[in-house]
């Protein structure tokens, strides 16, 4: 199946290799790079690229701070490809258990003896063997200072000698001998939305991608049962593996005993019907010498009963090369102009309910230019907390248990590629 594993910074560098059935040349990885270079940006890059000896699966982690982290792995023969890019998304999401949800290249040279050690455990002659969080962590013992100074000093190994017990049940998800003094289990529907709206805020197409992540805290083996007040707009679920699949397809309920601790439950897709939360009027009008450029942002009547207003709200206006200078302003927030990208970036923040945001002023176009005939493509991000943009909404969550634990479920809706034609 899987030869070896690379894991590649952002110039290049071989950060770590790991060889599973036959030591492969690290310079396979030039041929991602060649075709880094072809694409617009490394997400354009396709997931599996044809070389003449090997399959190369690639997939790109973005960290919070630092460059790029690149997960490639080479395969000889044909197989299923969604198993390798699952894997390294899953070699991803181990190694933020281990070194943070936002690790980048540091902390894994820092903890380089951890990353061989997990790499050791998941894997088995090239076929995806242990990769279940709780059962790596007691295989593995997460990095610590008290581990580091003690392997240091007398040399003692962080790998367990006994196999943990899950990996003998039939639920090598959860770890057996689980206690809480306080017991309890929070889930977070998280959406984002991808919508096109006209220059009339009409919505050309809209679609919504969510997934449900749980942090459970409960003792002993719990069973809990979710049940969705809408399942029916449920399309495309993808299920975590304690999920009772039969029992989902026969009553649209989820039933499953849970992980212990951080974990996502499932994925779904919405399409169509969304109702866009944030309006946008722009008004761009270019003449031969220069352009007038006035954008309203607003909210929709269909959050007068969300508490919280829209978060972290960013519009990008992308103007035209032929751009000379800007002379903007706004009423709320801040603006960048690059005269280089001929961007801009307008940062609202926190909108308030009282005051409508507004940007507006002229731009002067270069002379000798021919007219510029079409307007740019209005980019949104934006938080917001306490809606689901999808409709979607829990109606119960049930923990079959003789403790009550504590119980909370959170919304929020992020924007995506949320684009205003104008």
């Amino acid at each position: 199946m899987i030869h070896s594993l690379f894991i590649v910074n952002d110039v290049g560098e071989v950060l770590f290799e790991k060889h599973y059935r036959g030591t492969v040349n690290r310079n396979v990885c030039d041929y991602y790079w060649e075709a880094v270079s072809k694409a617009l940006s490394p997400e354009e890059v396709p997931p599996v690229i044809v070389t003449p000896r090997f399959y190369l699966f690639n997939v790109l982690h973005t960290p919070k701070f630092g460059g790029n982290i690149f997960f490639l792995a080479t395969a000889t023969s044909e197989g299923d490809p969604l198993l390798v890019v699952e894997f390294l998304h899953r070699v991803i999401d181990i190694f933020s258990d281990y070194f943070g949800a936002g690790f980048n290249q540091v902390a894994l040279k820092d903890g380089f003896l951890k990353v061989y050690q997990v790499l050791e455990e998941m894997m088995d002659n090239g076929f995806p063997f242990m990769t279940e969080p709780n059962i790596l962590k007691e295989m593995v013992k997460p990095p610590n200072i008290v581990d580091r100074v003690t392997g240091a000093v007398a040399g003692s190994s962080s790998v367990s000698e006994i196999l943990p017990g899950g990996t003998l049940s039939n639920m090598p998800w959860r770890r057996d001998g689980v206690r809480y003094t306080n017991n309890e289990v929070y889930m977070d529907i998280v959406e984002e939305l991808d919508a096109i709206l006209d220059v009339n805020g009409a919505t050309v197409s809209s679609e919504v991608y969510g997934c449900v992540d749980v942090n459970c805290k409960l003792s002993g083996m719990p069973d809990l049962n979710l049940t969705f007040e809408n399942p029916a707009l449920l399309d495309d679920v993808s299920l975590h593996q304690c999920v009772r699949y039969n029992y989902w397809e026969q009553h649209r309920q989820i039933s499953f005993i849970p992980p212990d601790g951080a974990f996502r439950l499932m994925t779904y897709r919405v399409k169509g019907g969304v109702q866009p939360p944030i309006t946008v009027r722009p008004v761009i009008r270019f003449t031969e010498t220069g352009g007038r450029v006035d954008v309203t942002i607003g909210v929709k009547p269909i959050l007068a009963s969300v508490k919280a207003p829209p978060e972290a709200v960013v519009v990008t206006i992308p103007f035209p090369k032929a751009v000379l200078s800007a002379k903007l302003a706004v009423t709320y927030g801040s603006f960048t102009y690059d005269e280089k990208s001929k961007v801009c970036v307008w940062t609202i923040g926190r909108m308030q309910r009282d005051r409508i945001p507004n940007l507006s002023g002229t731009v002067t176009l270069q002379s000798a230019t021919p007219r510029i005939e079409g307007n740019p493509t209005i980019t949104v991000q934006f938080t917001l907390p306490g809606y689901a943009a999808s409709g979607v909404a829990v109606s119960t969550l049930t923990v079959h248990e003789k403790y009550k634990p504590y119980k909370g479920v959170r919304v929020f809706t992020k924007g995506g590629r949320y684009q205003i034609r104008s």
